[in-house]
């Protein structure tokens, strides 16, 4: 069961990657996205299930790596990147500045995410990026809505 475990936490292997693993994982999330329907209600409960098994799976990892929130860990990047991503209509342009700003949420962890990755267990592995991910989402709405009402600052 381990190895079930450790295969959804680290996204089949993504979390393995040496050089930042999160943006790694961020990025399947993103392409991931694109696979669940558009149905607000089958994305909400995506994040929920996908949110509820990175719970577990983040304790199973956190146990079997000896550390708290291990960087292999990547299945709480994918659900920040699905929470960002939701109820925001986006082309490619909105995926990517999606992208950027669930990155810099994620590296920043303002208050109180920073106090959510102190929680142990797996809860907390998935908890700090979560917030992240609602920071990042509010700033990507505000950045649509500015966009769209001052149409000569689109990119």
């Amino acid at each position: 069961m381990t190895s079930v475990a450790l295969a959804l936490a680290t996204c089949a292997g993504i979390g393995y990657v040496r050089w930042a693993p999160g943006t790694f994982g961020s990025l399947a999330g993103l392409l991931l996205w694109y696979l669940v329907p558009e149905s607000p209600g089958l994305q909400i409960g995506a994040i929920v299930s996908v949110f509820l098994v990175g719970a577990w799976t983040g304790g199973v990892a956190e146990r079997h790596f000896g550390a708290t929130d291990p960087s292999h860990v990547v299945l709480d990047e994918v659900v920040g990147m699905w929470i960002t991503l939701l109820f925001n209509p986006v082309g490619w342009q909105g995926a990517v500045i999606a992208f950027v700003l669930f990155r810099v949420f994620d590296v920043l962890k303002p208050y109180p995410a920073d106090r959510l990755e102190r929680l142990h267990g797996g809860f907390g592995v998935m908890a700090d990026d979560a917030m992240a991910a609602i920071y990042a989402n509010m700033t990507l709405r505000l950045t649509i809505y500015l966009l769209a009402a001052f149409p000569h600052w689109a990119l």
